[in-house]
């Protein structure tokens, strides 16, 4: 059965017109209500009272306990100083119970008859947005190369999907992949692939990408964790208005052309790059290009050269004037073209040769006149037989 006795002990309310007529029952009222508001807050000080009473009391007795554990000081005393702090622990039990039994009997009103149902309201909010981290350029280099070791084989595989719910859904299982490191992986991917020609795999590359700066776009403009849009772009993206379908199909051709630009770039510095280094290794001992001190001599040296003729080049030397054979010969030495007291070095090779020939007979070793004669093709200058002296 429902036990209904708690209702009969009710304090009427203030708008009671149960009154004698000769009394005022606003004035009546007010005092009513004034007496009963002072009531309560004298029996709010008591309790707030008792509370600081008993954390008084707790504090004390666990400090006791605690020195009669570690043996801090006279135990005697320890232990009769315990027994009073227990005997006033008994009181404010029974101070408790008889403020219990108090507010039990006190009669309810219109302030506690009821209860609020909601003490506090919770908002869902999103979650806001990183603080931009204010790191060097070798700090975002490093951040960038570890999350590339740690979750390569995942940007590769949220590149590859297709469809919208296969993307949303890896990316709500792999939240991590949610931010700009992603976005510039899938980038450098981009032009990478456009330079080896795969266009097809670029081009669906690159949708991924602009998905993922469309999800960093629209945390910026709510000013959330971008963790936080992910739903929210694939639920718009594919139920969107026509208007922005079409902005979004313009931004990935836009993105494709720089992509395509981008490519044929670097393309062009690889080439320049490896030209450059081309030329680095055909330096003469001068630091000229010999192909381009070729094409900058007199046809008569020119045809000199092609024919590896030492009469011809001594006499064409001759019949020019001294200086300007001088600045010709010089570059052609610089370059490399051209390599003075040839006769001597090759007497040299030669005695060179005869001797390992010597240490690898001596050894039980042999070599074949046919590998010889090949060592002395692949050390034979570019062109022998001409010196300096001949200038003059």
């Amino acid at each position: 059965m429902v036990d209904y006795s708690k209702w009969k002990n009710i304090e009427i309310s203030d708008d009671e017109d149960d009154t004698h007529p000769n009394i005022d029952t606003p004035s009546l009222f007010r005092w009513r209500h004034q007496a009963r508001v002072e009531r309560m807050a004298e029996l709010d000080q008591e309790k707030d009272e008792f509370k600081k009473k008993r954390q008084s009391f707790q504090a004390r007795l666990i400090d006791v306990k605690e020195r009669i554990s570690k043996k801090d000081g006279d135990e005697a005393a320890l232990k009769k100083e315990l027994e009073k702090i227990e005997s006033e622990g008994k009181e404010l039990d029974r101070i408790e119970s008889e403020m219990l039994k108090k507010e039990k009997k006190t009669p309810w009103n219109v302030d506690t008859i009821s209860k609020p149902g909601f003490e506090k309201t919770v908002i869902n909010k999103k979650a806001g947005r990183k603080p931009d981290e204010n790191l060097s350029e070798e700090e975002r280099e490093q951040r960038m190369k570890q999350f590339v070791k740690d979750n390569e084989k995942l940007c590769k595989q949220y590149g590859m999907l297709r469809k919208y719910d296969d993307s949303k859904r890896f990316l709500q299982e792999h939240l991590q992949l949610v931010g700009e490191e992603t976005a510039n992986y899938l980038v450098i991917w981009s032009i990478n692939l456009e330079m080896e020609d795969k266009h097809e795999l670029m081009a669906h590359v690159a949708h991924q990408c602009i998905c993922m700066q469309y999800i960093l776009e629209l945390a910026k403009q709510l000013d959330v964790d971008p963790r936080a849009c992910v739903n929210s772009f694939f639920s718009k993206i594919q139920h969107c208005q026509p208007e922005y379908k079409a902005q979004f199909e313009s931004e990935i051709e836009g993105f494709k052309g720089r992509i395509q630009k981008r490519a044929q770039e670097k393309i062009q510095e690889a080439i320049a790059q490896a030209e450059e280094e081309e030329r680095k290794e055909r330096l003469g001992p001068g630091g000229l290009d010999p192909a381009d001190v070729f094409e900058s001599l007199p046809d008569e040296l020119k045809a000199c050269f092609e024919s590896r003729d030492v009469e011809l080049l001594q006499k064409t030397i001759a019949a020019m004037p001294v200086d300007v054979a001088k600045l010709h010969m010089k570059r052609c030495v610089d370059s490399g073209l051209w390599v003075p007291n040839a006769a001597d070095l090759e007497g040299k090779k030669d005695e060179e040769e005869e001797d390992e020939d010597s240490e690898d007979a001596a050894g039980g070793k042999e070599k074949t006149d046919d590998a010889k004669s090949e060592s002395a093709a692949k050390e034979e200058p570019i062109y022998t037989g001409v010196s300096t002296e001949d200038v003059d």
